[in-house]
C-alpha cells in the first residue's frame, strides 16, 4: 500500500547532515564526509531520500529513509561472471545500491522498498545496464529476506568480505537484472537446452521418417496401379481379338 504522506526525491546538499547522523546510527561501518558530499550533490553517485510531508513539526523536508547508488562498467564489476553479457563491449553498465536505510520510527511503510525501486527505474532507463546489484552482511536476516521479496537473486557468498571492529564477516551478493540482463547458464540451463535440442532433433528425424515412408507407400500404390491398368488393358484386347473373324 503507498504511504501518501511519503515524498521521494533526489537528495539536496542541504541533507547532509541529516544523512551523516543517520548513516551513523543505522550502520556499523563509518563513511568519508566525502561520500556525503558526493551524495548530495550527485558527483558519482545517484541517490533518493524519503520525507514525511505530514510532519508539522517544522521538519517535512527532512530525511526519514535514503538510499545511494553508483553507476560502474560492467567490465570493471566484482559480478562479471554473473552476466550473461559481450565483454568486448565497453559500454554496458551496472547499477551497484551502496547504502539504503530508513529510521526506525518510519519501518514497516514501505519505504525502503520504493525507494529500491527508484534505484531499478533509474537503472532500467540505462540503455546499457544490465543489472543493479548488492553486497549484504551475513548477519543481517531482515535485510536477506527483503532482498528476496523484491526479487533479487542471491548469487555468491564472499567470505570475510567485511572487516568491522577486528572482525571479519561474510557477504551475500544479489542481483537483479534488467533490460535483458540475466545469469549465465546454469548446469541445469544447459541440461534444458540439450534436452530441447534432441527432443526437436528426434521429432524432426520421426517426421522426416514418416514422410520418406509416406512417398515409399505411394510410390508402390501407383506401381500397384500401373499394373492393374496393364493388366486391364491386356484383358481388354484380348476379348477384342477373341471378337474377331477372320474371312
Amino acid at each position: 500500500m503507498v504511504d501518501q504522506d511519503i515524498v521521494y526525491r533526489q537528495l539536496r546538499p542541504s541533507d547532509i547532515g541529516v544523512l551523516e547522523r543517520i548513516h551513523c546510527d543505522l550502520f556499523p561501518i563509518r563513511y568519508e564526509s566525502e561520500f556525503f558530499h558526493n551524495a548530495v550533490s550527485g558527483r558519482d553517485i545517484v541517490s533518493w531520500g524519503a520525507v514525511d510531508c505530514s510532519r508539522t513539526d517544522g521538519r517535512s523536508d527532512e530525511l526519514v529513509g535514503f538510499v545511494t547508488a553508483r553507476t560502474i562498467l560492467a567490465n570493471d564489476s566484482e559480478i562479471g561472471d554473473m552476466l550473461r553479457y559481450d565483454p568486448t563491449r565497453t559500454d554496458q553498465t551496472l547499477v551497484y545500491i551502496l547504502t539504503l536505510g530508513v529510521v526506525e520510527s518510519y519501518r514497516n511503510r514501505g519505504i525502503a522498498a520504493a525507494l529500491t525501486r527508484e534505484v531499478i527505474k533509474y537503472a532500467s532507463n540505462l540503455a546499457h545496464c544490465q543489472a543493479v546489484y548488492l553486497h549484504v552482511i551475513s548477519y543481517n536476516n531482515p535485510a536477506i529476506q527483503f532482498y528476496k521479496k523484491l526479487c533479487f537473486k542471491f548469487v555468491r557468498r564472499l567470505s570475510g568480505f567485511y572487516y568491522i571492529q577486528g572482525q571479519h564477516y561474510d557477504s551475500l551478493l544479489f542481483v537483479y537484472y534488467v533490460n535483458g540482463g540475466r545469469s549465465p547458464c546454469s548446469p541445469l540451463e544447459i541440461v534444458a537446452t540439450v534436452a530441447a535440442y534432441v527432443k526437436s532433433f528426434f521429432k524432426l528425424m520421426v517426421t522426416r521418417l514418416w514422410k520418406s515412408e509416406e512417398k515409399v507407400s505411394r510410390w508402390s500404390k501407383c506401381k500397384e496401379s500401373s499394373r492393374l491398368l496393364t493388366a486391364q488393358n491386356k484383358r481388354n484386347i484380348t476379348s477384342d481379338s477373341d471378337g474377331c473373324q477372320c474371312v
